[in-house]
């Protein structure tokens, strides 16, 4: 699904910072946009910054449901700093929470969470409910292999000779007395 990003370019609070490039806003099924101006309130903008595709997998619907059940479903939108003329560069959108997460590890990319219309909420779940499957705990088995055998004092083979072999020093005071 086509997703366009919302932008706000709002005045810093201080002097070493003079924009502050925040994701307000996505819009559903929007068609294509470049740094398309949408309102304008003194020094702060909002622009339609990008569309990009919204693709959903089956095998994260996992981290799908965990973003649903969040108390504000939300997407991700993933920017970089550009040094051109647009100052960010939106890279992705994604329902997973999972993915956004592994995009915050780098620290290369900015992450912000939107908040999802109830539309669009109700295309995630349609998904979900279509292609999610619980996985079934399977409980390990031992090894057939028997531990409980008494050891016949031999020790391992490998080994050339019984000064080779670790005592504790206990059993080596005994030995030498």
């Amino acid at each position: 699904m086509p997703i366009g990003v919302v932008l706000r370019r709002a005045p810093g609070v201080t002097r070493w910072v003079p924009w502050v490039w925040t994701a307000t806003g996505i819009l559903p099924g929007a068609g294509p946009a470049e740094w398309h101006e949408l309102r304008r309130d003194g020094d702060t903008v909002e622009y339609h910054a990008a569309t990009l595709t919204l693709e959903l997998h089956g095998a994260e619907t996992e981290a799908y449901l965990h973003g649903l059940s969040a108390e504000v479903p939300s997407l991700y939108v993933v920017m970089r700093e550009t040094g051109g003329d647009d100052p960010l560069d939106v890279v992705l959108v994604t329902a997973s929470p999972y993915e956004a997460q592994d995009y915050t590890d780098s620290g290369e990319e900015i992450v912000e969470k939107v908040a999802m219309p109830a539309g669009l909420v109700a295309w995630v779940h349609e998904f979900i409910e279509e292609f999610h499957q619980d996985e079934v705990f399977v409980k390990r088995k031992r090894d057939k292999k028997r531990i409980d055998l008494v050891q016949d004092g031999i020790g391992d083979p490998r080994i050339g000779k019984a000064a080779d072999i670790y005592a504790s020093p206990s059993l080596k005071r005994r030995r030498l007395q």
